[in-house]
């Protein structure tokens, strides 16, 4: 028996017998299709399989250009030679797309204002730490830079002079405000940080706060007797 089978037999045995899978005895609408579609799709599906042995993410069929592909990939019609490599022209055009867009991007700052936010990750390959600065407008969101953080000191002077760098670079004039994590040297630099830039608020991440108080409220005992029994059934139904 697979490990944590029993367990969800006994979850299962406590559902109402009412209980059903959505969808249960429904055709499969890819089988209405004609065959001619069927062989599109499958040769669709052929391609996710190959993008995903590649490495490249699920989330990538979410992607907004994701569909556009597609729909170029069908008006060119069976036949098309893909490029051998993305690198080279392809990919110096796609630099300075991005290059362009991020100075439209920049040119509303001056009008709305940004706020900064700080996004710490650790490389769990290299072992080392990073800190990533995005401006975010009513424009949109953008990468700015990432600073490597690994082997200092990271207290609140640290964060600070590193903070006050970051303001200096997109022009104090702009930003409005800064959002960092709740670790108490941030939650100190933020309030320095605010005392030399009066203009300046300093905010929590409400995401890494509500983070922190979900992972509290997962050691409760009911609460995580639950999680356990759910990812078992996880496990078995994705094995």
């Amino acid at each position: 028996m697979y490990q944590g089978e029993s367990v969800v037999e006994e979850i299962v045995s406590r559902l109402p017998r009412s209980a059903s899978i959505a969808g249960h005895g429904r055709k499969d609408p890819f089988l209405s299709k004609p065959k001619s579609q069927q062989i599109t799709l499958k040769g669709m599906i052929k391609g996710t399989r190959n993008m995903l042995g590649r490495y490249v993410g699920k989330d990538a069929a979410n992607s907004p250009y994701f569909p556009p592909m597609i729909s170029a990939i069908q008006i060119v019609g069976p036949g098309i030679k893909p490029p051998k490599e993305l690198s080279g022209p392809i990919l110096d055009e796609e630099v300075e797309e991005v290059k362009k867009w991020i100075e439209e991007y920049k040119q509303s700052w001056p009008r709305t204002g940004i706020t900064l936010m700080s996004d710490g990750w650790l490389n769990k390959v290299s072992k080392k730490d990073f800190l990533n600065f995005l401006p975010y407008s009513p424009k949109g969101t953008a990468f700015l830079s990432s600073k490597d953080v690994s082997g200092t000191k990271k207290d609140a002077n640290f964060y600070v002079r590193l903070y006050d760098q970051i303001v200096e670079e997109v022009g104090d004039k702009h930003v409005v405000q800064f959002i960092t994590d709740n670790a108490r040297a941030c939650v100190s630099a933020g309030s320095k940080l605010m005392d030399k830039r009066k203009h300046l608020v300093w905010t929590l991440c409400a995401a890494h706060s509500i983070d922190v108080m979900l992972e509290e409220i997962g050691e409760i005992e009911i609460v995580k007797e639950t999680l356990d029994e759910a990812r078992c059934i996880k496990e078995i139904v994705y094995f």
